[in-house]
């Protein structure tokens, strides 16, 4: 897995080189990263985690205590620890070239495969460095698949996971399903890996609910945007207005009025399309799927609900898009932080959790009890929601 993930990284990589060149160079911006910094981080965060750490057998109950060995590169962690080097000053640092990067992080990925031919390499704990490593790669492509997407180019299909097709079709005429009333128990069990803050199985007492069996369509959601909800403050949150108001926008980001009346088109890279009105509403902020429940007199799920509906309910469709929810990012019952403190800690801070996977989201980081979380402001990433009835 390992091997086949800088494999895609690589080839996504590719991507950025024919469209940017090789110079690699994007315009700075709080919701980017220089590609040649993103890289250099990727092989660092491996480095610090595996070869470096020498308490990566012990997994989340490493301590930290013991120094960490020497990297591989000079000044490492002073160009790349993403919690020490101050975002903006990503682009202004004195990075390794492209060349010397790739065989940096080719250096790094032959110490990790050399470190799992070792003895007993098969406990959770033993594993636990590896999969984090693992998981932080995918997830910095997909920040690449979406920040591709921001920058107008065009990344091929075949990076996509199309997961949608493998589940049931529900009938237009059940546009609802029903949740009874019930205990449910959040939160990950079992073995395997899990991030800290999915950790912290509890209770829930879930009051009934009809939820939507997929993730709001174009087609319902331009409703809203066709009845002036753009332009309507009574809908949005005094936050979300505001934001709007700083934004300019008049309908979603990647939407445009189409030349025939009524019509809308889409852009994918670098190509405006005929909007599909049957698939997801995708590139919405919080603030924007908020609103849209607002005007059509339901509500954004909670966490619980979402989950519950995704593991208990056969038609719950979900994958295509992320999908924000009513709740906060916030830690379980009796969390305790993992040795990357930087990954859950730091951002309960308000912001909402999303659930599902979109497109771009690798298979194996795909499931019900998964927590993301972003700004609700950002509509960059590939966001949409479903919605329950009041």
């Amino acid at each position: 897995m390992l091997q086949a993930s800088r494999a895609q990284t690589l080839d996504l990589l590719g991507v950025y080189q024919s469209t940017l060149g090789h110079a690699l160079t994007v315009p700075q911006s709080a919701t980017l990263n220089p590609p040649l910094w993103e890289l250099g981080h990727i092989a660092w965060f491996q480095d610090y985690w595996l070869s470096r750490n020498p308490e990566r057998a012990r997994g989340p109950r490493a301590t930290l205590k013991q120094p960490r060995l020497a990297s591989r590169l000079p000044q490492a962690d002073a160009l790349y620890d993403s919690a020490r080097v101050a975002h903006a000053s990503r682009w202004h640092l004195p990075l390794p070239d492209l060349a010397a990067t790739l065989q940096y992080a080719q250096r790094v990925l032959d110490d990790s495969l050399a470190l799992l031919q070792g003895p007993a390499m098969d406990s959770d704990d033993v594993l636990y460095f590896f999969r984090l490593v693992l998981f932080h790669e995918d997830m910095h492509r997909e920040a690449w698949i979406y920040m591709a997407q921001a920058l107008g180019m065009d990344v091929p299909d075949a990076v996509l996971h199309h997961r949608d097709s493998a589940r049931p079709v529900v009938a237009a005429s059940v546009p609802d399903l029903h949740l009874p009333t019930g205990l449910w128990q959040t939160g990950w069990q079992g073995a395997g890996f899990a991030f800290d803050n999915e950790l912290g199985s509890h209770s829930l007492d879930l009051a009934a609910c009809d939820i939507d069996s997929e993730p709001v369509t174009w087609q319902r959601y331009l409703h809203f945007v066709d009845a002036n909800g753009y332009q309507d403050p009574q809908w949005w949150c005094p936050a979300g207005w505001q934001w709007l108001q700083t934004q300019g926008q008049v309908a979603p980001r990647y939407l445009r009025p189409g030349p025939a009346t009524g019509a809308w088109r889409s852009r994918k890279g670098s190509q405006w399309q005929p909007l599909n009105p049957q698939a997801a509403a995708v590139h919405l902020s919080y603030f924007e799927a908020q609103a849209w429940c607002n005007w059509a007199g339901r509500a954004l799920p909670s966490e619980a609900q979402w989950e519950r509906a995704a593991l208990w309910h056969p038609a719950f469709r979900w994958g295509e898009v992320w999908e924000w929810t009513a709740s906060t990012f916030a830690p379980y019952p009796g969390f305790v932080a993992h040795p990357y403190r930087d990954y859950s800690a730091p951002w309960f801070d308000g912001r909402p959790v999303l659930k599902g996977a979109s497109g771009a989201t690798q298979d194996r980081m795909a499931h019900p009890r998964y927590r993301n979380f972003f700004e609700p402001q950002r509509n960059d990433i590939s966001a949409g929601f479903r919605s329950c009835k009041k």
